[in-house]
């Protein structure tokens, strides 16, 4: 890191924290300047945004503790200091219902405070997906309210030793998910967002258009609502030479995709529309659990992380939780 910036920044530990072949997950951060500013943290950031891109990438994610970073706008600064290019929520196909801050902040998913929201990649099963997702605690919640995160390559290796011809059929089939999006949003699900917000249309025309771009197939339900069901998307990626990722939304869908409109039953199909294997789905999930890190949010605690490499979810909570997010370097799925 540039240590000629005037700021105070170090390497620091948490209990959770765990490590494999000498990476750590996650790599933390902290200041030690106690009447750091926010011009000062956009300094140093602007100064070492490559090494935190990269360190984001090697660990997974970054977690930035003890900086003066208070608001919205102090977030904003700070990802602009990043400088990556940003991925605006109303050009994303999220089917999380969010609330926009900033050009480039808005809120994590709205999902009510008992919703427990499983272990995915941000848009993993849409044909655009970010390359970076940020997220800041405004407000730590009473009581739990912990964003999960698991490093996706361990997820791999460890899938690909105990489960290998599952591991195989993903890699070779990749996968196919469907849902059903109502006519407006519905912000007491955790992917209750409208098909006008998500496909930014105003009518069933443009819908309609907008899926042959984007190669979905569909069809309209009563209510106006759509079920929409994407094209074959892959389900690991290799993000370097021999290193893979479990790159999809397999957990979250499989297990949490469940509101008045969607049963996860119907959810998700490898790419051939073949079933998975339930065995194999719930080793997958009980892997992910093994291996999940609990960040417990400190209000001003910022998080960097690759999406390529750590998945996230979000913990069931009490009381008031304010985290933003941001989505940066709009990439798309070959496959």
């Amino acid at each position: 890191m540039n240590t000629s910036i005037p700021i105070d920044v170090a390497e620091t530990t948490l209990d959770t924290q765990q490590e494999q072949a000498g990476s750590l997950f996650p790599f933390v951060l902290a200041c030690q300047s106690s009447h750091a500013t926010i011009a000062e943290t956009v300094v140093w950031v602007a100064a070492n945004k490559q090494d935190l891109l990269r360190q984001a990438t090697a660990s997974g994610a970054v977690i930035l503790r003890g900086f003066p970073v208070h608001t919205a706008e102090d977030f904003d600064a700070l990802i602009s200091a990043l400088d990556v290019p940003n991925f605006p929520y109303k050009e994303s196909l999220s089917n999380a219902v969010r609330v926009n801050r900033t050009n480039r902040v808005f809120t994590a998913n709205e999902a009510p405070a008992n919703v427990d929201i499983l272990f995915h990649h941000e848009m993993a099963q849409t044909p655009l997906y970010p390359q970076w997702i940020m997220f800041f605690c405004e407000q730590a919640a009473e009581q739990g309210g912990a964003t999960q995160l698991c490093r996706s390559d361990w997820l791999y290796r460890q899938l690909k030793s105990e489960c290998p011809a599952f591991i195989q059929d993903c890699e070779q089939k990749g996968l196919q998910y469907s849902n059903v999006m109502p006519d407006q949003d519905d912000a007491q699900s955790g992917m209750g967002r409208s098909w006008r917000s998500t496909l930014g249309v105003d009518s069933r025309d443009a819908a309609e258009r907008r899926l042959a771009d984007l190669n979905y197939s569909h069809q309209w339900l009563e209510g106006g609502c759509l079920r929409v069901t994407t094209p074959p998307l892959p389900a690991v990626m290799e993000v370097a030479p021999g290193r893979k990722t479990f790159f999809n939304q397999l957990i979250a869908a499989y297990g949490g995709w469940k509101d008045e409109r969607n049963d996860p039953a119907d959810a998700i199909r490898h790419g051939d529309g073949s079933r998975l294997d339930a065995d194999a789905v719930r080793q997958a999930i009980d892997i992910s659990e093994q291996l999940s890190f609990e960040a417990h949010w400190q209000s001003t605690d910022v998080a960097l992380l690759d999406n390529t490499v750590a998945m996230h979810g979000r913990r069931p909570f009490v009381g008031t939780r304010k985290v933003l997010a941001s989505l940066a370097s709009m990439q798309t799925h070959a496959f």
